[in-house]
């Protein structure tokens, strides 16, 4: 190795080291290789029982309201009692006035939602009616407590017709609800007899009220306005309902349907024996008969033809269970052969006009169910067909303007409807004669 130069075996080497880093520059691409993908593998790890994952909790079945139909004879606490309710949670629950009221009168055929919970009620419901239920939530200790008012949905509805044989029977041909043909009886029942003074041919008109709700009909509503025309004689009408929200029926002219007495005692019956001497048929001799005799249908309602104070309730010898009433200082009217007393009426207690005081039988001396009425003016016995009975009272003088108002509308309508039914008719007729 001695004497052979150095200098140019470094060179060379230099050389050939230059060029080949010269060719891996010249052959590399312009862009870097992206990098070959490598699969992302997380290593499984076994788990030991206690660290495996917790499976996720059952749903809470929370308690749901029971829905509770009422019995006769059932009180509200009564019920929560039967829960298991306590007396003292009772009583937090009638310590809110408006709910006391209301659940100290339920009534049997209604039911209550309830919801209790370890002896302590969370939730109440209970329709009062078709309009109102009563709405509790617990709040803490006590309860909110609401009444919700459900709206109705009002339509008109227009009935007429024209008897033949019964009200009863041409209201149902005319499509009018008993409720409302009732309504309508009890409304010109100060002046029409409906056992004496119906004819064939009378014929009547009623523009009233239906109540919905969803859709669906609820109920029958008032009678809005009604003309009944009988033996040639109109009679019509309206209701009115005052600012302060009191509600009657007047005629046209403004005075009240409603008078000091009704004409009958006794709804839909017939006559059987009239004021005046008559042969008796149990004592079989002819005798005075001071008053008016309407055979019905035993248990049939008798109801107080005015306001008055009950001044004797008892058996009188011949006329069985009776009833007197006495109206004002002048008047008293006298109810015989019931087969049983209304349920609030008491010796020296008042009633209302129309108030059910008895039911029709045959008592004492009856060869039937029928009741006897007699009608009185200072003592002196008077026919109840014929005597004149006390005026009606007019509408208030701050009322009238309103009230007039009212019945223009309700008059333009039956008017209406009425010229719409005898279109209607006359179309049918002309029908069947082609």
């Amino acid at each position: 190795m001695t004497g052979f130069p150095l200098r140019p075996l470094f060179f060379v080497a230099g050389l050939a080291v230059a060029t080949t880093l010269f060719a891996v520059v010249m052959d590399a691409p312009d862009q870097p290789a992206a990098p070959a993908a490598v699969p992302l593998e997380i290593p499984t790890r076994s788990m030991t029982t206690e660290q495996e994952a917790a499976p996720l909790p059952p749903p809470v079945d929370r308690p749901k309201p029971q829905l509770i139909t009422i019995k006769q004879g059932d009180t509200f606490s009564g019920i929560l009692d039967k829960m298991g309710v306590g007396r003292q949670e009772l009583r937090r629950i009638l310590e809110q006035r408006e709910a006391r009221k209301i659940l100290r009168n339920i009534q049997a055929g209604k039911q209550l939602s309830l919801l209790i919970e370890d002896g302590r009620l969370q939730s109440l419901s209970y329709a009062i009616n078709t309009a109102r239920t009563l709405e509790m939530q617990r709040d803490g200790n006590g309860f909110r407590t609401t009444v919700v008012q459900h709206p109705f949905e009002r339509r008109l509805r227009f009935a007429s017709g024209t008897i033949n044989s019964s009200l009863f029977l041409a209201a149902q041909r005319a499509g009018l609800p008993d409720k409302i043909t009732m309504e309508m009886a009890d409304i010109f029942g100060w002046d029409i007899d409906f056992a004496l003074d119906i004819r064939a041919g009378d014929q009547f008109s009623v523009l009233y009220e239906e109540l919905y709700r969803h859709g669906e009909k609820v109920r029958s509503g008032n009678i809005l306005g009604a003309e009944f025309t009988n033996r040639g004689k109109r009679h019509i009408a309206i209701r009115y309902t005052s600012p302060e929200g009191h509600s009657g029926y007047y005629s046209p002219d403004g005075m009240r349907m409603r008078k000091a007495f009704r004409r009958t005692p006794v709804e839909f019956s017939r006559i059987s024996s009239r004021f005046g001497n008559r042969f008796h048929p149990i004592l079989n001799r002819m005798r005075a008969h001071r008053g008016v005799d309407y055979a019905a249908p035993a248990g049939t309602p008798i109801r107080a033809t005015s306001d008055g104070k009950v001044t004797y309730k008892g058996r009188r010898g011949g006329y069985g269970k009776t009833v007197i009433l006495q109206h004002g200082k002048r008047y008293s009217t006298l109810y015989a052969h019931m087969s049983r007393y209304g349920r609030a009426v008491r010796t020296g207690k008042t009633v209302k006009q129309g108030q059910i005081i008895g039911y029709v039988g045959q008592s004492g001396s009856a060869t039937g169910p029928h009741l006897h009425y007699e009608f009185r003016i200072n003592g002196v016995h008077h026919n109840p067909l014929t005597v004149r009975l006390p005026k009606a009272q007019p509408i208030d003088k701050k009322y009238r303007d309103d009230f007039r108002a009212t019945a223009e509308k309700v008059l333009a309508h039956l008017e209406q409807q009425k010229g719409v039914m005898v279109a209607r008719l006359s179309g049918q007729n002309g029908e069947k004669q082609r």
